[in-house]
């Protein structure tokens, strides 16, 4: 005769079934999911962070790590403080204020970002054609100059260098905001005259410009304004950089430009064990991160720790000393 089982015993072996469908295999954990705050898919920091993203992913177990489009620098930062964003590339400067809750953090607020690295140099690239005659940033005057997305810290960067020129944004120049793969489109289209972008070199988007055929591709240099930055933005933030002619197809000279530092940032909330580990994977890991791009590169163990503007994460101190690269 069959044994009847009762209704409980019923319920209690399907939860139990539930249950153990939903856990994970044996010997692992649930996934932690990181988001990477890059920038337009037109510059260097989409791609680093893409590789920034897959570093993690490939050696960090139990988390995985997806490199995000954004504005830029200061869209990155406003999701690093609303938690919407775990890793972000930021400007120095623009970090900066974000930090102190000055500038265009004036009504967000402080934001409470970490450094793990510096990464590498952003140059402002002021960009034209050979045939605009544009030899200066005081040459802008009455000209269509794009001043890079809003949201972006290529945007900060360019309104105070025009200052520095003695432009005024709103009144001496027809300003467009434009994102750098744009700005190079309404370049060649002849609908603007220049545009800013800081970036790495080289820059994808104005190496497409520069290998155009019937376009001469110019960058203006931009350094002589340094002396202002100082004066109005501290000396720590800004210095210059030569960008060889080598760089893009048909400059004629090297250009003299603004240089501001680059730099992976966390919520400070974020766990002391994961910036440590994120930190260790990047510098372990170097070679395929290298791969990505030529500024991915650049990352040394003497570099990183140098050039933020806000406080490093606990986690990333932890491994510097551990490879006595921290400056005590």
């Amino acid at each position: 005769m069959m044994k009847r089982v009762g209704l409980p015993a019923i319920l209690t072996v399907a939860l139990f079934g539930v249950v153990a469908a939903c856990a994970p295999p044996s010997g692992r954990g649930l996934t932690q999911r990181l988001s990477v705050a890059t920038g337009g898919t037109g510059g260097v920091y989409y791609p680093y962070g893409g590789g920034v993203a897959q570093v993690i992913s490939d050696h960090i177990d139990g988390v995985e790590a997806t490199a995000e489009v954004t504005a830029g620098t200061v869209d990155n930062l406003k999701f690093i403080a609303n938690q919407g964003a775990d890793l972000a590339f930021a400007l120095a400067d623009s970090l900066d204020d974000a930090a102190a809750g000055r500038g265009v953090f004036a009504d967000f607020g402080t934001v409470p970002a970490r450094a793990i690295a510096v990464l590498y140099d952003n140059l402002n690239q002021l960009v034209t054609l050979e045939r605009k005659g544009i030899e200066t940033v005081a040459d802008l005057r009455d000209r269509v100059v794009s001043t890079g997305a809003p949201g972006s810290g290529t945007e900060i960067t360019a309104v105070r260098v025009l200052e520095a020129a003695g432009l005024s944004p709103g009144t001496d120049i027809r300003q467009q905001s434009l994102g750098v793969s744009e700005s190079v489109d309404a370049l060649k289209d002849d609908k603007i005259d220049a545009f800013f972008w800081s970036g790495g070199i080289p820059t994808g988007a104005v190496l497409d410009l520069a290998s155009t055929p019937g376009r001469t591709v110019k960058l203006v240099s931009n350094a002589d304004t340094l002396p202002f930055l100082h004066e109005h933005h501290g000396d720590s933030v800004y210095h210059g950089v030569t960008i060889p002619r080598i760089t893009y197809p048909g400059m004629a000279d090297d250009a003299e430009v603004v240089g501001v530092a680059n730099v992976l940032v966390a919520h400070e909330a974020m766990s002391e064990d994961l910036a440590y580990r994120i930190t260790q994977a990047l510098f372990e890991h170097h070679d395929q991160l290298a791969a990505v791009h030529a500024e991915a590169a650049k990352l040394s163990l003497e570099s990183a720790v140098l050039g933020s503007t806000v406080p490093f994460h606990a986690g990333a101190i932890r491994y510097y000393r551990e490879q006595n690269a921290w400056p005590e």
